[in-house]
């Protein structure tokens, strides 16, 4: 017995196609922000030590 996907309409393949688009597109964003809340982050822990230090 062979597996076969249902057909969906148009106007559903589509609106699918589009959140697809989208989640990609979030996800790429996510990645490229990344490396800066990172080194903010980091960049936060050496302005706490530095006051704890002089302070």
């Amino acid at each position: 017995m062979a597996w076969t996907t249902p057909r969906l309409d148009t106007d559903r393949s589509r609106r699918r196609l589009q959140l697809l688009a989208q989640l990609a597109d979030a996800r790429a964003a996510r990645q490229r922000e990344r490396p800066q809340r990172a080194r903010t982050e980091r960049l936060r822990q050496l302005i706490a030590t530095r006051r704890r230090l002089v302070g």
